[in-house]
C-alpha cells in the first residue's frame, strides 16, 4: 500500500506582503489617535454652542415669589451667566463661593437646578446662599439637552444679544473666573 498524500514542509514561508496588513492598520490608527488628541485641549469639551444663539429657557418655578428666566433674560442688555446646578452635585457646592463673589460684583447669573427634587434645592440655597438674579427648575432634564449639557456644574457665559461666549463644563474655580470668565466680562 502506497500513501499518496503529500504534506508540505512546516516553516518553510519566507515573507508574505498579507503579514503587514496589521501592523499596518495599527500605525494608521495610531496615528490618526495622535492628530485628533493634538488638534484640541484636553481640558475642554466641544461645545456645538459656541458663538451661537443660546438655547431657550424653558423652566419651572422653584422658588416661591422668584422670577424664573426666560428668552427676554438671554438677550437683555449686558453679559451674564447660566449656571446649571444640583443640590446632589458636590462641584456645584464646591463652585458656589465662585458664584456669590460673581454676583456680588453684579453680573446677573440665571440659575437652573437640574434634575433635583425642589426642597433639596432650596435648602441648598437657604445653607450656601442664593447668587442667582434669577432662577427656574428643569426637572425633566429637557432645557440640559437643549443646552448640549455634560453634567453639572456647567456655565455659560452670555453676551448682551444672547450669544454664548463661553461654556464652561465643571465646577468655576479661581483659576478658572480669572482667565476666563472675567476677561469676557470686561470686554463686554
Amino acid at each position: 500500500m502506497s500513501d499518496d498524500t503529500t504534506t508540505a514542509p512546516r516553516g518553510s514561508g519566507g515573507f508574505r506582503p498579507w503579514m503587514l496588513a496589521p501592523v499596518a492598520c495599527a500605525a494608521i490608527f495610531l496615528g490618526v489617535g495622535y492628530w485628533a488628541l493634538s488638534r484640541q485641549n484636553p481640558d475642554e469639551l466641544p461645545s456645538a454652542l459656541a458663538e451661537r444663539a443660546a438655547p431657550e429657557l424653558s423652566l419651572q418655578p422653584l422658588v416661591d415669589g422668584r422670577e424664573v428666566p426666560g428668552a427676554a433674560d438671554l438677550t437683555a442688555p449686558g453679559v451674564k451667566l447660566v449656571n446649571f446646578w444640583a443640590s446632589w452635585c458636590a462641584p456645584c457646592r464646591a463652585e458656589h463661593p465662585m458664584l456669590m463673589e460673581i454676583a456680588q460684583s453684579g453680573v446677573p447669573i440665571l440659575g437652573v437646578n437640574y434634575k433635583d427634587k425642589p426642597d433639596a434645592a432650596r435648602g441648598f440655597l437657604d445653607e450656601l446662599g442664593d447668587p442667582f438674579s434669577k432662577i427656574g427648575a428643569d426637572a425633566s432634564g429637557r432645557n440640559g439637552i437643549n443646552w448640549g449639557l455634560y453634567g453639572v456644574p456647567e456655565t455659560f457665559v452670555i453676551d448682551g444679544e444672547g450669544k454664548v461666549l463661553l461654556r464652561h463644563p465643571g465646577p468655576i474655580t479661581r483659576s478658572i473666573l480669572e482667565t476666563r470668565i472675567l476677561p469676557l466680562l470686561e470686554a463686554n
